[in-house]
């Protein structure tokens, strides 16, 4: 039984917490409410929100110019939302709360609605201003504050593009300079004006000198600056729409589009009316409590104003979030409740491509100092505070940190252009301790030494945005196994909103994996000290076409390799200079399913993938699918990328099932094996839609034909869409296109998987013609600058200045590689043949397709089932075969095969043998031969001889095609698994003077009782179905019929 503490309340017993407003405020309160509730489930929330989106991040609000996708702002996916236990958290979107009943503690919404609650928490959060001057309701006046201002303004915007009209922001100030630089993204001004009051923008975050210094910085980047003017009035058109601003001194600056930052005013127009009292400046007055003039009645963000002040930052918001769910839930139980103080208004962002931050007490020495060592503040001790600037109008850099007058104590400051120390300035300032080092050393920094994340304490906030602590962080790579900075990001929120604690999260993660003993390199593996885009760079220059020349001169000269250089090295080589993967010198170093053309699958069979180019097909060649997959018994599934999948193909019939596919339906590998291009998806386009603006299906096709084949780092999938209802989802793929009336805008980096990222657009409205230029650009510069598996997705997240960077290095040629780029694909293409055909021609090649070498038997390494008309293995056990050392009775050397059936593949060779019942596995590397069991215990798969061999430590050790698991096959621990606690059996094996290769085994008797087939494959029935209790349900409900079939599937 749960302690008291721990017991959960009666659900009649639990009281509602009703959250008005669904903000980034609201959902972090309701995001700590739960998890400090989770326990004692004291309460069940309601939150009602207006907008009609679940929480988004508006801190990333400009992001959605280019995505145009408000899910990939969302805060927590939908489905976060039902995921919750039941009754614990509700929701209700686009519904406005019009009216607080506090006597009996009801809300009403705009529909009439009446929701009950026991507490009720107001966060309402603030609307734009918009000044009432003349012309401020004019048509093309916009305010930048939510995703339907965003849209709207996206809406308007389109019509202008081309038209030589220009744009004006006004407000120089954070939101200001964020307008601008979403007005820019459109591209639909000739010109964007910014208008500030101040004599200089940002004049929240930074002194004249910084502010200055980024005006100069904006107005490089094509943005005009007009600062230190009032605006008196916006003039417009006959027919009511605007056509500029006006200044007080008369002068007037042309627009077409006016889009008002200037600020925010808290939304207390509920609080006001329900008779709550709000500061005649704005703001639901609260308590340190945070608690409103009424019971029971709390405001937090910016809809609160707390000691005459409303925050228009975030980060203060949460604050106020973390207080009062602290004090519903904790407080009452264990100890006393927290108070509000003043809160950080430290900000760091990236505007206009400018790092700009502020943090602690950044106008210390204007206003005086909040905090003095001797308990004092105020405006007449600002006589105590000394500033420390530095100014570099060559890197455009400016740091102004402010210390007591002693140097002693850091009180704040401000940085522009470079702000790597922010999250470690900051630190020091709120922790109002002695510095350990002179105040020269924090802007300039310790000569020889490196700053990094050692020297912050576990409670330092990392990430402002979502109030993260560095001992948040180092606790989740400890405690849930974070082994990437994404499964950190995952994990604790931590620069998953505007992503400037990034690169100090990575120093953070790498540092505590270190500290853990994991090896954080980018190198390839052990036996190379370089990354896999270096090596393919040096065998790019130096011409390097073999595996021992590539290991000779960037890794250890002479070693074997191992599972993962191998598939790496074999790729980059296919990637440079194509030719059959399959030749002698290369097939040693392919993965499996590279190894045999086709996808291995757990019962060591295969499947079979033809090539159908961007989704269509033809009646004949269906038929011809039909008739293969008919013949030889193949289990078919649609794929996800509009093909056929033919599964259960065993290794020997592989060469007739392509021969058969080629010479009657004239179909080509699909590569569905390879880390190359897959698919490229298409919707049907103008061939047949009403809807459609570009033929997807011709330019699909065009394009699969010219990439087919190419190795990459990882696979590639692309996608093309006829319009922007985007049927084929070309916005998650690693490249995209959507069609419009001039072209096709192309999308890059985007994929699904256990980690899925929407792409971003490369370029827009690219004619026909041009389309192909700039896949192949983007395409070769991913293949020789990825890292080993790293698909398009986090190769452009990882490089230097993200997607802005690839946009100057394909589409403005920064790096004069472009017509390289472009000339080696087009050798790449140009030699392109069919793996498939070529193989089935090569008599050599055709003898690496059997299951034995010494035997021409069938033998299943699972027993099939039949499921909705369909064969396909029995289920997997969930434990490992757990196999004791066998003591055998009576050793005796016995022939096993002709040495000639082993290929002297200098990377090693695997081959399948069958004694009486039993599989076993032999290797032989560099003329000697090693023997093993087939079967891998960890799922109980015949599957050993087709894995790699590698070595490395003195050891040598075959890994497992299925999951990578390595038996070594020398010296004491021969047969011991290194990844997990298993092992196998091991014999001794040589070549003897007769050319055949002898084994020391027992007799076949006690070999099959031991490792026989029979014995160990996975039965039918062993392993019950996951839908089991399912499917008893299913067929217990009033109306269904459903039939069960022996197979524990279910026939609807």
């Amino acid at each position: 039984m749960p302690n008291g503490d721990e017991a959960q309340c009666e659900p009649r017993n639990r009281k509602k917490v009703v959250v008005v407003g669904l903000g980034m405020v609201g959902i972090w309160f309701i995001e700590k409410l739960l998890k400090l509730d989770s326990k004692r489930r004291e309460y069940d929330i309601v939150v009602i929100g207006e907008e009609n989106h679940l929480a988004y991040n508006r801190v990333g609000l400009s992001s959605y110019f280019q995505h145009r996708d408000v899910e990939r702002l969302y805060m927590n996916p939908a489905e976060w939302y039902t995921s919750m236990p039941i009754g614990s958290l509700s929701y209700h979107i686009n519904a406005l709360v019009t009216a607080i009943d506090s006597e009996n503690k009801l809300v009403t919404t705009a529909k009439g609605d009446k929701v009950s609650y026991d507490e009720l928490v107001l966060a309402t959060g603030s609307t734009a201003i918009l000044p009432r001057m003349p012309g401020y309701d004019a048509t093309g006046v916009f305010v930048y504050r939510t995703i339907d201002d965003l849209q709207n303004l996206i809406s308007f915007s389109a019509a202008k593009k081309g038209t030589g009209q220009h744009g004006v922001v006004i407000g120089g100030g954070l939101l200001g300079l964020e307008a601008a630089k979403a007005m820019l993204d459109l591209e639909a001004y000739d010109k964007i004006t910014v208008i500030e009051a101040m004599p200089y923008v940002l004049g929240r975050q930074l002194d004249k000198d910084a502010g200055m210094m980024v005006a100069e910085q904006v107005k490089g980047l094509g943005v005009e600056v007009v600062l230190g003017k009032m605006v008196a009035k916006l003039t417009t058109a006959e027919d009511g729409s605007v056509t500029g601003v006006e200044f007080k001194d008369g002068s007037i600056v042309e627009g077409a589009c006016v889009c008002f930052a200037i600020g925010v005013r808290a939304r207390d127009d509920l609080a006001k009316n329900s008779g709550l009292q709000c500061h005649e400046r704005g703001g639901i007055l609260v308590g340190d409590d945070l608690q409103t003039t009424a019971k029971d009645v709390y405001a937090i963000g910016e809809c609160a104003n707390w000691k005459n002040m409303c925050y228009g930052l975030v980060g203060p918001g949460y604050e106020m979030a973390d207080l009062l769910a602290f004090n519903l839930t904790e407080a009452r139980t264990h100890g006393q409740p927290r108070t509000f103080t003043d809160p950080d208004m430290s900000t760091k962002l990236k505007l206009l491509g400018v790092d700009v931050a502020s943090f602690g007490d950044p106008f210390a020495d204007v206003f005086g100092p909040k905090w003095l060592p001797d308990g004092t503040s105020g405006p007449d001790r600002k006589d105590q505070v000394q500033a420390l600037t530095y100014k570099d109008p060559f890197g455009n850099v400016y740091k102004k940190y402010l210390f007591t007058l002693d140097g002693k104590y850091l009180l704040g400051g401000m940085m522009m252009g470079d702000a790597a120390d922010y999250v470690k300035l900051l630190a020091m300032s709120k922790r109002h301790k002695q510095l350990e080092v002179a105040p020269g050393e924090l802007i300039v920094g310790k000569s020889g030494g490196e700053d990094g994340a050692d020297d912050l304490d576990d409670d330092t906030q990392i990430c402002s945005c979502n109030n993260v602590t560095k001992g948040d962080i180092t606790t989740a790579i400890k405690e849930n196994s974070c082994k990437s900075v994404g499964d950190v990001k995952s994990c604790t929120k931590a620069g998953t909103s505007c992503g400037g604690c990034l690169p100090l999260v990575q120093k953070i993660f790498t540092k505590a994996m270190m500290d853990s003993g994991e090896e954080v390199q980018n190198y390839l593996c052990p036996h190379f000290r370089h990354s896999r885009a270096d090596i393919f760079h040096i065998a790019m220059v130096k011409k390097l076409e073999s595996f021992e020349t590539i290991m000779a001169e960037c890794g250890t000269p002479g070693s074997l390799g191992c599972e993962v250089c191998k598939p790496a090295i074999g790729s980059i080589v296919a990637s440079l200079f194509n030719g059959h993967i399959l030749d002698p010198a290369r097939r040693g170093l392919q993965d499996t399913n590279d190894k045999f053309l086709a996808n291995i699958q757990r019962n060591g069979t295969f499947s079979v993938v033809p090539r159908v180019p961007g989704g269509e097909i033809t009646p004949k060649k269906l038929a011809v699918i039909a008739s293969v997959a008919e013949k030889y018994n193949l289990y078919c599934k649609i794929t996800g990328g509009q093909r056929i999948d033919m599964f259960g193909a065993r290794k020997q019939d592989l060469l007739a099932i392509w021969t058969e596919l080629s010479e009657k339906g004239g179909m080509e590998s699909g590569h569905a094996y390879a880390k190359a291009l897959r698919t490229v998806k298409s919707c049907v386009g103008t061939t047949w839609c009403r809807f459609g603006v570009g033929d997807s299906v011709g330019m699909a096709i065009r394009i699969e034909e010219r990439y087919k084949s190419i190795r990459a780092p990882h696979k590639i999938k692309g996608a093309v869409s006829g319009c922007v209802r985007e049927c084929a989802e070309a916005q998650n793929k690693d490249f995209g296109l959507i069609a419009t009336e001039k072209g096709y805008t192309i999308f890059v980096g985007g994929n699904g998987g256990a980690t899925p990222r929407h792409s971003e657009i490369l370029a827009s409205d690219v004619p026909v013609n041009d389309v192909l230029p700039i896949l192949d650009r983007y395409l070769l510069f991913y293949i020789r600058t990825a890292d080993r598996l790293q698909r398009t997705a986090r190769w452009i997240e990882a490089l230097p200045g993200g997607i802005q960077y690839l946009r100057e290095v394909v589409l403005k040629d920064k790096l004069g590689i472009c017509a390289e780029l472009e000339r080696q694909m087009e050798e790449l293409v140009s030699s392109f043949f069919c793996e498939w055909t070529e193989t089935v021609k090569n008599p050599e090649r055709r003898k690496q397709f059997q299951q034995f070498i010494n035997v021409g038997d069938a033998v299943d390494g699972i027993e099939p089932m039949t499921e909705r008309g369909q064969q396909r293995p029995s289920n997997w056990p969930k434990e490992a075969a757990k196999i004791d050392p066998v003591a055998w009775t009576n050793l005796s050397w016995q022939p096993l095969v002709e040495a000639s059936k082993f290929s002297d593949l200098e990377t090693g060779d695997g081959q399948q043998i069958k004694r009486g019942g039993t599989q076993l596995a032999v290797f032989k590397v560099r003329g000697k031969y090693y023997c093993t069991q087939q079967m891998c215990p960890h799922k109980r798969a015949f599957v050993l001889s087709d894995g790699l061999i590698g070595e490395g430590d003195d050891k040598l050790w075959v890994s497992c095609p299925l999951h990578k698991r390595n038996f070594e096959l020398t010296g004491q621990n021969s047969g011991k698994c290194g990844n997990d606690d298993m092992s196998i059996s091991t014999f001794e094996v040589e070549e003897r003077e007769d050319g055949w290769v002898y084994a020391l085994l027992p007799s076949v008797e006690e070999l099959d009782n031991a490792l026989g087939t029979e014995k160990w494959k996975v039965k039918n029935g062993e392993t019950p179905s996951q839908f089991e209790e399912l499917d008893d349900r299913l067929t217990k409900r009033a109306g269904r019929k459903g039939v069960v079939k022996g197979n524990n599937g279910l026939d609807w």
